[in-house]
């Protein structure tokens, strides 16, 4: 009774699935499609698979006629090399194996048209080797164990995998697999056929699953800035691009790139983008937004540029010069005195107003779906300013953190979002990956309209004048990114080289590693996208930015003007 009623399906603490298990022990099988949802680009083109036309071939074979001659000439093989693969198979194989013989529709046209059982022509699902905005995605694993913990009602499939970081694991519910399709076919003990050669296609009959996930990522930006990424060899870091409009990612690109088959290695799994890095002098616009916003400064101030936080002489010498200039050369002075001025007035302004941009705090997209209540679609690092209230009483410290250095931890993303939120004109929102999870027939099951950011923001004075500034640093005579006047697009934004207090070797100052920022948007004057790129842990001399952010640019240019 026990085995064959009341735990049939999930026997013993284990939850051994004995149907399942039994069905496994007498037949033989090759799964075509394990089940589970799919992720889409905006447009509704796969990113985490690849549909391939391929030849499938059944052991039995060996034992029976068939026209393999006319399967070989279809196919502009030599006979032999079909003969040998099913004299050695011990099961249902793809010819061609990991690279698999690639059919064209009239090929498999023409050997279904044989009716040969124990051989079919037919289309079959591969993950992608290299799949676009990997990191974003996310990985799955298989862990029964875990698949138990999460849905204690399923007993069918836990042998199958789940989501462990990503979307993969932020949507695992709606991607879990109910059902598998299959070729399968009894054997007895020796493996033979047990009802003759009778192959069976098992499919799931619910034409809306499984339900796939429609992300917002353009897989055409996206390959073009993983390309740049490539191209100047970015070991650690990468590129994030937003819809400002949208206020969606449109492409997600960190590496170092995900190892498939060790996946953890060298933090491949890591996603840069959403994780918190010091970000140097990028952080210096929100210092710059808080002191505008607070009437702390005009552009009639001006502050000891030849110097450096401490007062004594700075490397580059640039005079007494106002805030507009001072954002446009990067003068740690300023910035410095700025962050001591909004501390003394209050020491939670700085916090506060990265929180009004947009930089720090609920910046990924939240709300009630489905029987979830404030589900957020992106786990994201923990940004601080401060770590702790003591550090605001020290004005050493806080002239550092108005430099962007100390404890001061943002995400790319939240960089991007800063950049989005100014352009346009303060108005905040919330940031999206997913639009919508669909049925498998293309249907919404739901979708995630565009959402305001909570609290407050910065006025759209404020906005307007940092629109400036930023613009300043590519085309002041001066400014520290005067490299990107050649970029297709006009661009505004924000340099910063962040020391890491890391060494590669001997801690000398040639050795000293950094994390070098530009952070924009684009087109100046009517923007449509926000751009990060961080290159991290690199030497002074070694992983110029600028030539990073300008050709990610040209790509989307490129794009945008259909100019290949």
């Amino acid at each position: 009774m026990q085995l064959q009623l009341f735990q049939t399906e999930s026997f013993t603490k284990h939850k051994i699935n004995l149907i399942e298990e039994s069905v496994e022990q007498r037949t033989q099988q090759l799964i075509i499609d394990e089940g589970r949802g799919e992720f889409l680009d905006r447009n509704g083109d796969p990113l985490s698979y690849e549909e391939k036309n391929v030849l499938i071939l059944f052991p039995f074979l060996k034992s029976m006629e068939w026209p393999v001659e006319k399967v070989a000439d279809i196919l502009h093989v030599p006979v032999n090399t079909i003969k040998t693969k099913v004299e050695k198979a011990k099961a249902p194989f793809v010819f061609g194996g990991n690279k698999p013989f690639q059919l064209s529709e009239e090929e498999m046209e023409a050997i279904n048209g044989l009716e040969i059982q124990g051989l079919f022509a037919l289309k079959r699902k591969f993950p992608k080797q290299e799949m676009l905005a990997s990191q974003l995605i996310g990985i799955t694993g298989e862990n029964e164990k875990m698949f138990h913990e999460r849905y204690p009602d399923k007993v069918k499939g836990a042998h199958q995998e789940i989501g462990v970081s990503g979307l993969q694991e932020t949507f695992d519910e709606w991607l879990v697999a109910e059902e598998q399709a299959k070729l399968i076919y009894h054997v007895d003990a020796r493996g033979g056929p047990l009802f003759g050669v009778d192959v069976k296609y098992l499919a799931p009959s619910n034409p809306f699953y499984p339900l796939n996930v429609k992300t917002t990522i353009d897989s055409k930006l996206q390959q073009e800035l993983e390309e740049v990424a490539d191209t100047y060899n970015i070991e650690k870091g990468g590129l994030l691009l937003l819809d400002i409009e949208k206020s969606e990612i449109v492409a997600n690109v960190s590496r170092p790139k995900i190892n498939i088959k060790d996946p953890y290695g060298g933090t491949g799994a890591t996603n840069y983008m959403f994780k918190s890095l010091i970000p140097g002098s990028v952080f210096k616009t929100a210092v710059a937004a808080a002191a505008i916003d607070e009437k702390i400064v005009d552009e009639t101030t001006v502050f000891p540029c030849s110097e450096d936080i401490y007062g004594n002489q700075a490397e580059k010498q640039y005079g007494n010069i106002n805030i507009k200039k001072s954002f446009a050369v990067s003068c740690n002075r300023t910035f410095a005195e700025l962050a001591k001025s909004l501390t003394e007035k209050n020491p939670n302004l700085i916090e506060q107003y990265a929180e009004k941009l947009g930089l720090i705090g609920d910046i990924s997209w939240q709300g009630d779906i489905y029987h979830y209540s404030n589900f957020k679609q992106l786990q994201l690092g923990e940004s601080k300013i401060f770590s702790s209230e003591e550090e605001k009483k020290d004005m050493n410290f806080v002239s550092q953190t108005g430099i962007g250095q100390r404890e001061v931890r943002v995400t790319p993303l939240g960089v991007a979002n800063m950049m989005a939120t100014i352009a346009r004109g303060g108005q905040k929102y919330r940031v999206s990956a997913v639009s919508a999870v669909e049925y498998e027939n293309g249907n919404s099951m739901f979708s995630f309209p565009k959402e305001k950011g909570e609290g407050e923001t910065i006025s759209r004075y404020t906005a307007m004048k940092l629109q400036q500034y930023l613009r300043g640093v590519v085309t002041d005579e001066k400014g520290t990114a005067r490299y990107l006047q050649a970029a297709a697009y006009p661009i505004a934004g924000k340099t910063g080289t962040a020391e890491t207090g890391k060494y590669e070797g001997e801690e000398v100052p040639s050795n000293q590693l950094y994390n070098k920022w530009f952070a924009g948007y684009f087109p100046f004057d009517e923007p449509k996208y926000a751009l990060v790129a961080v290159n991290l842990d690199v030497k002074i001399n070694e992983g110029g930015i600028y030539p990073i952010f300008k050709d990610a640019v040209d790509a989307v240019y490129r794009k945008e003007k259909n100019i290949d």
